[in-house]
């Protein structure tokens, strides 16, 4: 594959992804259970329903599926406003008292925030990929496939992309008949207080 000036930034990206999108929300997590802090965990278990997207894009382009250059994109949109839309939950964790597990979420929530958008827009110049079968057959589209498919070397080995491509588009199609379900039914009813269980 040609050498393509911007194949470190997107490397880059997925590294940040690992670290901003999965451990540290993941330590986050543990830590809110130990503490007890309610309103944390319910706002971290509805990221985590919501980041599953980008799991599902991952086994989507071990396939080299087109598709998942929208579910990337949709991804890194949707992960801000699950963290940002819900009134009651935000307002109790506001006043929550100080404590060293607020101050890091709270600064892990900015942090995912800016650089879930800043990743967005970096990646919409790449969504043409997902409409054009030309397009996604060059070294400009498939440098995106590079770290999914070492992720398939390293955990999925003796599994064919096909299968896993599959897995990925079964597991989509779940995603989104969950989220129209939510979006259409129990947000309509309930608002901003319509938090998923």
């Amino acid at each position: 594959m040609e050498d393509l000036w911007f194949r470190p930034y997107i490397w880059a990206d997925y590294r940040l992804a690992v670290l901003f999108t999965l451990i540290i929300p993941l330590i986050l997590l543990i830590w809110a259970f130990v503490q007890k802090a309610e309103g944390i965990q319910r706002l971290l278990m509805i990221y985590w329903r919501v980041a599953s997207l980008l799991a599902i894009t991952i086994y989507l382009m071990i396939a080299e599926y087109p598709v998942s250059f929208i579910s990337g994109l949709i991804a890194r949109i949707l992960i801000p406003i699950s963290l940002w839309f819900w009134v009651d939950l935000n307002d109790e964790i506001e006043y929550q008292p100080s404590s060293p597990l607020k101050l890091i979420f709270t600064s892990w929530r900015w942090a995912v925030t800016a650089y879930s958008l800043l990743s967005a827009i970096a990646f919409i110049p790449f969504i043409g990929c997902a409409f054009s079968e030309t397009a996604i057959k060059t070294p400009y589209c498939r440098v995106w496939f590079e770290a999914p498919l070492l992720f398939k070397d390293y955990f999925h080995h003796n599994s064919k992309p096909a299968f896993l491509g599959f897995l990925g588009i079964s597991l989509l199609a779940i995603y989104v008949l969950y989220l129209s379900y939510f979006v259409l039914i129990k947000l309509g009813k309930q608002g901003r207080s319509a938090t998923p269980h």
